[in-house]
């Protein structure tokens, strides 16, 4: 068996595999939430997001489409940061183990 085989079968490999698996779902399903509401507010509430801010020419919808934009950025550093330091880390330790 090889080094690569051995880390599979480990069942700290398997345990990590679950937990990253399950983070990046709930991210996931997060973003798809917010982005879904957004089309599902486009659909049945166009005056919602077409009503002026304070008067001017920006409407609500800049702002809602900006936040939607920062929160994908945001969860997509939660995963990088999750990722560079307990996936990471935790597969570096499985790899000296076994010899990878």
């Amino acid at each position: 068996m090889n080094s690569v085989e051995r880390i599979v079968a480990d069942p700290r490999y398997r345990d990590l595999v679950t937990r990253r698996r399950r983070f990046a779902g709930v991210l996931s399903a997060l973003i798809l939430l917010v982005y879904f509401g957004f089309i599902g507010v486009v659909a049945f509430d166009k005056p919602l997001l077409g009503a002026s801010l304070s008067g001017g020419a920006t409407s609500v919808g800049i702002p809602v489409g900006l936040g939607i934009i920062l929160f994908a950025i945001l969860l997509t550093a939660l995963y990088v940061r999750r990722a560079n330091t307990d996936y990471d880390a935790a597969l570096a330790v499985l790899r000296a183990e076994h010899g990878a």
